[in-house]
């Protein structure tokens, strides 16, 4: 009997529980729902936030941000999902308050792709301004 293909169905399962551990803030836990080759990529041209990052320099990326967040996560809620066979594509939003002072809260497009029960791709759409103003321009 050939192997049960995971669904569409399925792999939104995997992408939801994917970010609602990202929304942690746990690193490990992040890091452990992603393929061992697994590629994240953010949009932009902002130095040292966009481009892509394979799963070590995600962690590594993550592990710096994460102290910046009072709560020590970025939240983020799902609120749209479609599935069309290994890919997720998922509308959501993030809201944190840093420890500088400002608000971070930004939108987002997600691109998720699932192979072997684990997440192999993220393409991540956001408001890079937004990014910019929070993360990088210390001027208020």
């Amino acid at each position: 009997m050939a192997p049960t293909l995971p669904t569409p169905a399925h792999n939104k399962e995997i992408a939801q529980t994917f970010l609602d551990i990202f929304s942690t803030g746990n690193v490990n836990a992040i890091l452990d729902c992603l393929h061992e080759d697994a590629t994240w990529w953010i949009s932009g041209k902002i130095a040292g936030i966009s481009g892509t990052y394979s799963k070590s320099e995600i962690g590594e990326l993550l592990a710096g941000v994460t102290s910046a967040y009072k709560q020590g996560a970025l939240p983020v809620r799902v609120l749209g999902m479609t599935a069309e066979e290994d890919r997720v594509a998922i509308e959501a939003e993030s809201y944190a308050e840093l420890h500088n002072g400002k608000i971070f809260n930004n939108e987002y497009h997600f691109l998720i792709t699932v192979s072997d029960e684990k997440v192999t791709q993220v393409r991540e759409y956001s408001d890079t301004l937004h990014i910019y103003e929070t993360f990088v321009n210390t001027q208020d």
